[in-house]
């Protein structure tokens, strides 16, 4: 009895005795990949990632908060500390304007935002509107800036799949991904907090994805993340993106324009329509509903139920596109306006007018030094909604990245409080800027009242 053993490249020789002929067993050769062309790995969502990340920001927070003390109205505290916040903002005009959460810029007195290329820019609040938890950011960096594109929550369906880009924990651009798992949620974190007809959706929302975008599978916006269920997994909500747009839309329509920093006004309401389709990107359109009386657009020629096509270069598809395209516009500019009528096109002209507001009192020191416009408002205004105080000066005007406007001040709020002082008068803002110790106490605490609650933030006043 012999024993044989082969030794083969690709063969296994199966010993067999008694002179019987050995069995050979081929090992079976790997799975062949599939051609270069057939790219499995390069999903929608890989493709939805590429084209619209450079359209989302990263925004970094700064705010000092004081001790226990400092939640006595005007109390001096014996402490400051600050605290880093993040959070995430879209990019909706070239020029760079962003949306983002309210809460993310809150009481905020430092504000960074980093692209996607890794540059980084100081921003400024231009607006904000609480009660949508939404606010606009401006930075500036020299360059045209990409612009995510819009698509719709009316035609969202429960289980379609939806992607998440954010600063998730400080870890920035995170991608996640998900379903929609409700739509129409009415959602309430506390007291002071309620939302209205959110998006759910069990996509990893976590601290630092807040403002940043919920996408399709088409790369179309289709929500701004908002909040997560604390203790849950799996629960994430979004504001739907044509809320997002008729809120952007009136915030840009009450920012300062111009060189100037004068408002305008075009006395122009749009209504925002949509017609949706779950194959084609959805068609969004303008349509003049009202016309104040003695307006520009009253003057202009347009006609109720008119459909904005264009106005000056910009093409016009929402409330959104007619407030971008008046950006840095002045009184007295002329505004070119293309509007579909019946079948055929008109083409009518709009002249931008001054708002008209009440006359303000410019403090020098607050202007140059602050860059805030302030007017004298009667006690009665102010102890409506908070009785403590004895009145306040109207915010009339925030001078464009001015110490005002990087903490977040806008026009409507009402300045009543710097340091421990009230600021009742133009001489009690004047004895802070020339106190003779203010050095030692700045930042400068100021306490405003918007939506008659009392704000806290702090300010660096020019020297």
């Amino acid at each position: 009895m012999r024993t044989h053993r082969t030794l083969l490249a690709a063969a296994v020789v199966v010993v067999t005795l008694h002179g019987l002929t050995p069995a050979i067993r081929a090992e079976e050769p790997p799975l062949a990949r599939p051609p270069r062309d057939w790219n499995l790995r390069q999903t929608p969502v890989v493709d939805v990632v590429k084209r619209v990340r450079d359209a989302v920001v990263n925004i970094h927070s700064e705010r000092t908060v004081r001790g226990p003390a400092a939640e006595e109205l005007f109390a001096l505290a014996p402490s400051q500390n600050r605290v880093n916040g993040m959070g995430t903002g879209i990019l909706i005009d070239p020029r760079g304007y962003i949306v983002t959460n309210q809460h993310v810029v809150e009481d905020v007195n430092v504000l960074r935002v980093r692209l996607s290329d890794g540059t980084t820019a100081s921003a400024r609040v231009v607006s904000r509107d609480p009660e949508n938890d939404l606010a606009l950011l401006k930075i500036d960096v020299g360059r045209t800036l990409p612009t995510i594109p819009l698509g719709t929550a009316t035609d969202l369906m429960v289980g379609e799949t939806v992607i998440a880009i954010g600063n998730a924990y400080g870890y920035e651009h995170t991608v996640t991904v998900g379903v929609v798992s409700a739509i129409g949620r009415d959602v309430t974190l506390n007291k002071d907090v309620s939302y209205k007809q959110l998006i759910q959706t069990d996509a990893s929302i976590n601290p630092g994805n807040s403002g940043g975008p919920l996408l399709n599978v088409y790369g179309e916006l289709i929500g701004v993340n908002v909040a997560i269920r604390a203790g849950a997994q799996g629960i994430g909500f979004a504001i739907p993106v044509d809320t997002m747009v008729r809120v952007a839309g009136s915030m840009l329509a009450g920012k300062a324009r111009g060189a100037g920093a004068t408002l305008v006004s075009h006395g122009l309401q749009v209504r925002d329509e949509v017609h949706a389709s779950r194959t084609d990107s959805p068609q969004r359109s303008a349509v003049v509903e009202r016309l104040d009386e003695g307006s520009p657009a009253a003057r202009s020629g347009l006609l109720p139920g008119d459909v904005l096509v264009r106005a000056g270069s910009v093409p016009v598809a929402s409330s959104l596109d007619l407030e971008r395209a008046l950006l840095d516009h002045q009184a007295g500019d002329k505004i070119a306006l293309v509007v579909r009528r019946g079948t055929s096109e008109q083409k009518v002209e709009l002249v931008l007018d001054a708002s008209h507001t009440a006359p303000v009192m410019a403090s020098e020191p607050a202007w140059r030094r602050l860059g805030l416009k302030l007017q004298v408002v009667s006690p009665e205004t102010v102890a409506q909604s908070q009785p403590q105080l004895h009145g306040g000066l109207a915010v009339m005007d925030v001078r464009g990245e001015s110490a005002a406007a990087k903490a977040g001040i806008q026009r409507g709020d009402i300045l009543v409080g710097l340091h421990q002082w009230e600021m009742l008068t133009n001489e009690n803002i004047q004895f802070v800027l020339n106190h003779p110790d203010l050095a030692t106490f700045s930042p400068l605490r100021f306490y405003i009242l918007r939506n008659g609650q009392v704000h806290r933030g702090w300010l660096q006043p020019a020297e």
